[in-house]
C-alpha cells in the first residue's frame, strides 16, 4: 500500500464449509456473505479508447481477469488485510469478485487526475470499519489520499461516537482519533496520473474482498 503521502446462534445455517474461508448464514430469512480477507490495489492505463484505458488500468492493478461487482464501503469485522500479490493468486480467472472502487477517466490532455480508497479500522476487531472512494481532478496523490483517508476516518468516528470538529483539517482530526483510542489504523491507496497524449487515461484504486 502506498501513502503519498450477537450472542444468539444462527437460526438455520445455509451452509458452513469448513474446508474453505467462505461462511454463509441464513438468519431470519436473509442471506449473509461476510468477507474474511481483503487486498488493496491501484492502476493506471492509457489508450485512444476509454474502455481500453480502463482495461489497461485493471491489468496494471492485477485484477483484469475478474468479474468485478462494485459494493458500498463497509470494512467487515475481523477482516484480514493481505498483500495484493497473495490476493490475486487466490481468485481464479472469471471469478465474481466484490470490490470497493474509485475510478476516473479523462481525455483532457495534460490534466492531473486521481483515484483513492481510504480505510479506517476500529480498535475493536468485532466492529466494522469504513472504506471511502474519492476521485478528483487537479489533486496530487498526497492530497487525494489524505482526503479519502479523512472521509473514512470521519465516518467511523461518527459511528463510534467520537467527538471531533468536522471543519478541522485532516492532521488535527487524525490526532483526535488517535487519542480517542477507538480507531487503530487509517491509510489510503491512491493512484494519480497526467492525461497521456495517447487519448484516454484511467486511474483506479480498489479494495477487493475474498471469502
Amino acid at each position: 500500500m502506498k501513502r503519498t503521502t450477537d450472542p444468539s446462534p444462527p437460526v438455520a445455517p445455509a451452509f458452513m464449509d469448513q474446508g474453505s474461508t467462505m461462511v454463509a448464514d441464513r438468519r431470519a430469512g436473509g442471506f449473509s456473505l461476510v468477507p474474511t480477507r481483503v487486498f488493496f490495489t491501484k492502476g493506471v492505463g492509457s489508450h485512444r479508447d476509454e474502455l481500453r484505458s480502463f482495461e489497461l488500468a485493471l491489468k496494471d492493478a492485477g485484477i483484469e481477469k475478474l468479474n468485478l461487482v462494485h459494493v458500498s464501503s463497509i470494512f467487515p469485522p475481523k477482516c484480514k488485510i493481505i498483500p495484493k500479490d497473495e490476493g490475486v493468486k487466490l481468485i481464479a480467472p472469471g471469478s465474481i469478485a466484490f470490490c470497493v472502487m474509485a475510478r476516473l477517466a479523462s481525455n483532457e490532455m495534460r490534466r492531473l487526475i486521481a483515484a483513492s480508497i481510504g480505510c479506517a479500522i476500529p480498535a475493536d476487531k468485532s466492529t466494522y470499519g469504513y472504506l471511502s472512494e474519492h476521485h478528483s481532478y487537479g489533486q496530487t496523490d498526497e492530497f487525494a489520499g489524505d482526503f479519502a483517508e479523512d472521509m473514512a476516518a470521519s465516518m467511523l468516528a461518527s459511528t463510534l461516537g467520537v467527538e471531533f470538529d468536522e471543519t478541522a483539517n485532516w492532521d488535527e482530526k487524525e490526532q483526535v482519533f488517535k487519542i480517542s483510542g477507538e480507531i487503530i489504523r487509517t491509510f489510503n491507496v491512491t493512484q494519480s496520473a497526467v492525461i497521456s497524449t495517447k487519448g484516454w487515461t484511467t486511474v483506479l484504486a480498489s479494495a477487493v474482498f475474498l471469502f
